[in-house]
């Protein structure tokens, strides 16, 4: 009898617990894929996942727009180069596939945690950002004491 009862709130737990993994999974899945640009979270204090997840993701589109301003001006910086250009925009497409991919592997190292969603969006924001710099170093800079074209990201 003694087990019997036992099996049963086992199976009452997993039953409840059930329809929270299932319901966060759902979530996250949005926050990941899906996430509308217009959701909002106090990201000085958020305070459960959805925020945190909503709060990653503003970053991520922040460093991305910043991306997005720096490859722009390097196109400019290169125009009167066509076979340039060309090359940072293949480079471009490859290190987009590149982050996609690598970002998806760390989703899924963390695939059974609800921290997934903000590492997936950590790894994101951390790539962009070191594409940025590269694409500042590499195409907005002088060899000289020049002045760079545009500031340093951060």
């Amino acid at each position: 009898m003694k087990n019997v009862v036992i099996f049963g709130l086992l199976v009452c737990i997993m039953v409840l617990n059930g329809g929270s993994w299932a319901q966060e999974i759902v979530q996250t899945e949005t926050v990941r894929n899906e996430m509308p640009h217009k959701a909002t979270a106090d990201c000085n204090d958020p305070v459960n996942t959805r925020e945190m997840n909503v709060c990653a993701r503003q970053k991520t589109d922040e460093a991305q727009l910043r991306l997005d301003k720096y490859i722009a001006k390097a196109n400019e910086q290169y125009h009167d180069d066509p076979k340039a250009v060309e090359a940072l925009q293949l480079s471009q497409r490859d290190w987009l596939t590149y982050r996609e991919s690598y970002c998806n592997a760390i989703y899924q190292l963390w695939r059974d945690g609800s921290i997934r969603g903000v590492m997936y969006q950590g790894c994101m924001l951390q790539l962009t950002v070191q594409r940025t710099h590269n694409i500042w170093q590499d195409y907005l800079t002088f060899m000289d004491s020049s002045a760079p074209i545009l500031p340093e990201p951060h």
